[in-house]
C-alpha cells in the first residue's frame, strides 16, 4: 500500500529532517515494506537516501525562469526529487490553479518521468447536489490527464473533509472508489481527515490502495502507526 504525508506549510528543515529520520528508523525496526511518501514544505526539501520517498508539494512547469515565488525542475533535481503532488484542493481552491494549469504541470512532469500524485475531490455544495453532479464535477478533473501514465497515483480527497474532522461513511468511500477505479487503473488513495483513529478502517476498504494524510501526519508517531496498519493488513491477507 501507499502511505503519504502532506506536511503542507509546517515543520522547518531541521524539524523535517528529524521527522523523516524517525520514520526511517521505524520502517527499518519494524521491517516495513510499504511505499511511504513524504511531501515537505518547499524550504524543507533536502537530499535523502532511504526507504522514504521525498516529494514536492508543488513546482512550476519549467526548468527555471522568471516565475517569482515558484520553483522549477532544476531545484527539484538538485535534491534528487522525482515525485510531485499535483492538483491538491488547496492549490485548486485557495491558490486558484485551474484545470488548464494543472494539465500543463502534469504533462511537463510526466515527460520528465516523475511519479505524480494527482488529487481530485469535490466541495460540499457539489456533494450535496447529488451523486450525478458529484461524479460530473470529479470527472472534469480527469480531463486532459493521462490516466494510463505508468507513474500515476490518484488521491481522492473530498474537499469538505480536509482538515474538518469530517469524513464520508466507509460505505461512501467504497462506492466512490469503485466508480473512480473505472476511470483509471492507477493506485487510488483516500484523503480527507484521515487520522490514527480511523486509518485502519479506511485502509481495509475495497478499492483503497493507501492514504494521503495531512495534519494528522505531523505527529510522526501517529503517521508511523498508520504505516504499520497498512503493513499488518498486507501481512494478514
Amino acid at each position: 500500500m501507499i502511505i503519504a504525508a502532506n506536511l503542507k506549510t509546517n515543520l522547518t528543515r531541521l524539524q523535517t529532517t528529524e521527522y523523516i529520520n524517525k520514520i526511517e528508523n521505524f520502517l527499518k525496526t519494524k521491517n516495513i515494506n510499504q511505499e511511504v511518501l513524504v511531501f515537505p514544505a518547499m524550504t524543507s526539501l533536502n537530499k535523502h537516501v532511504g526507504s522514504v520517498t521525498i516529494g514536492a508539494q508543488n513546482a512550476y512547469a519549467t526548468n527555471n525562469g522568471a516565475f517569482t515565488g515558484e520553483i522549477g525542475q532544476d531545484h527539484l533535481n538538485e535534491f534528487g526529487i522525482k515525485t510531485i503532488l499535483i492538483g491538491h484542493s488547496e492549490r485548486r481552491h485557495v491558490i486558484g490553479e485551474t484545470q488548464e494549469m494543472l494539465i500543463e504541470k502534469f504533462n511537463f512532469y510526466k515527460e520528465l518521468g516523475y511519479k505524480i500524485v494527482y488529487c481530485i475531490g469535490e466541495p460540499l455544495e457539489i456533494r450535496e447536489a447529488g451523486h450525478d453532479k458529484m461524479m460530473e464535477y470529479i470527472s472534469k478533473q480527469y480531463e486532459g490527464i493521462d490516466t494510463n501514465y505508468k507513474n500515476l497515483i490518484i488521491a481522492y480527497e473530498p474537499v469538505w473533509a480536509i482538515g474538518t474532522g469530517l469524513t464520508p461513511t466507509l460505505e461512501d468511500i467504497v462506492t466512490i472508489h469503485k466508480k473512480l477505479k473505472e476511470k483509471s487503473h492507477a493506485p487510488l488513495l483516500y484523503g480527507g481527515s484521515v487520522k490514527v483513529t480511523n486509518a485502519a478502517e479506511v485502509l481495509a476498504l475495497d478499492g483503497v490502495d493507501g492514504i494521503l494524510v495531512g495534519s494528522a501526519a505531523l505527529n510522526a508517531e501517529h503517521f508511523c502507526t498508520m504505516v504499520e496498519y497498512a503493513q499488518n493488513l498486507e501481512n494478514n491477507k
